[in-house]
């Protein structure tokens, strides 16, 4: 290595120089910076008492054209960066220092909020009362469309950072694998034998592709068959699977022949209608409620959430479980329907935080932008993964199946 640099008569610019001395084994490089050609340069590397002098004269106007040429492209990205930058801070700035613009920006998103969750609840609402195979082919669709924001997300530059993702044919086979295992819920009445042998496929198609298989690809792709088809799978079974009817419930008695009857409506039927709406209950309670009264952050995974609006989404999420309770008259048990309206709000809380994990290490705010307003489908549907798994087995295990 050189024990000192000398250089006379010059301005600094990048430019990396190489050099060798007598011996071929100690080869110095350093790195000096020039603005402009100097008529004479004169560099002297010293190498552990050997001395070693190079002088660079007009010969080297060609480099200095490449290294000119490079600086100035250099240059050129480094100033369209810090115009991007600045107009992105300026666009912030400008709605942060104009209260009026900012409260406009927010009513126009609130708007599209609820416009597009009014058009997605109604036909929502539509499927669920339809329930068999409506019910299960929009529920495949929306699987379909989840599972690959999922994987998407895995490949986003913050989680590939630390990890590797599986790889991408390996992720649409796993999309594909979730949309089956509703269809096959319905089909065959249970799912675990499906999912074991599709788990079984994939780990070992990632054990066997070129390249050195990581651990990290397993537990995603794993991962991303158990949060994105297995759970869902619990909605088929809580609507489709449980057709014990639901003998004392006012509506089912009105409900018109054409549309199956008192018959169609059974204690999987009312046991979803009621757990979705306490879902959304939780949801709108939990907004408001943070945005009046939120004082206290909930957890980091999610700063905007407090414990203020969390204990007014607790409170919406059983208020409406009671309520419908009395109107369906299932379960007819006060006990039951808080039971149920609590366990409905915390699969929901966890769901809702569970996906903000996984955007907060993927470094995006929203999973997709399908929906004006709300971002992606998981974003939409966060609250429900797994609320349909404890609602479902809640009810198989502790409520009472024939409405009383």
């Amino acid at each position: 290595m050189a024990s000192y640099v000398e250089v006379d008569r010059f301005n600094l610019i990048p430019l990396s120089l190489t050099s060798h001395c007598a011996c071929p084994c100690r080869p110095s490089s350093k790195t000096l910076i020039l603005a402009r050609p100097s008529s004479r340069l004169n560099l002297r590397l010293v190498f552990d008492g050997s001395r070693c002098e190079f002088r660079v004269r007009r010969c080297i106007s060609a480099s200095h054209r490449i290294v000119t040429t490079v600086a100035r492209a250099e240059a050129d990205r480094l100033d369209e960066d810090e115009t991007k930058e600045e107009v992105d801070e300026g666009n912030s700035l400008s709605m942060k220092e104009n209260p009026v613009l900012e409260q406009q920006h927010k009513a126009s998103q609130l708007k599209k909020r609820i416009i597009f969750g009014l058009g997605i609840g109604f036909p929502a609402g539509g499927v669920v009362l339809a329930g068999g195979w409506v019910f299960t082919v929009a529920l495949a669709s929306a699987v379909f469309v989840g599972a690959r924001e999922y994987f998407e997300l895995v490949r986003s530059h913050g989680i590939t950072a630390g990890m590797t993702p599986p790889p991408r044919y390996v992720s649409r086979v796993c999309s594909v694998i979730c949309v089956l295992m509703p269809i096959l819920t319905l089909y065959f009445g249970h799912i675990d034998v499906s999912v074991t042998s599709a788990a079984f496929v994939v780990a070992m198609a990632l054990l066997l592709q070129r390249g050195n298989p990581r651990f990290a690809q397993l537990s995603s792709a794993m991962f991303g068959l158990f949060y994105c088809g297995y759970l869902p799978c619990f909605w088929v079974k809580l609507r489709c699977g449980i057709a014990v009817p639901a003998l004392n419930t006012r509506i089912g008695t009105a409900w018109p022949v054409l549309l199956g009857g008192q018959a169609h409506w059974t204690v999987g039927l009312v046991a979803t209608l009621i757990s979705i709406s306490s879902i959304i209950a939780a949801d709108t309670c939990a907004f408001v409620g943070g945005k009046a009264f939120g004082r206290t952050p909930l957890t980091s995974i999610s700063p905007k959430k407090t414990w203020e609006g969390a204990i007014a989404g607790l409170g919406g999420c059983i208020a409406t479980s009671v309520i419908l309770s009395k109107s369906f008259c299932w379960p007819t048990s006060l006990l039951s329907a808080i039971a149920f309206g609590f366990l409905n709000f915390f699969g929901s809380l966890f769901g809702d935080l569970t996906e903000s994990m996984i955007k907060r290490d993927a470094g995006v705010k929203d999973s997709g932008s399908l929906i004006p307003g709300h971002g992606g489908i998981l974003d939409r549907v966060d609250s429900y993964i797994f609320t349909g798994a404890l609602a479902y087995s809640f009810v198989k295990t502790f409520l009472p199946l024939y409405g009383v």
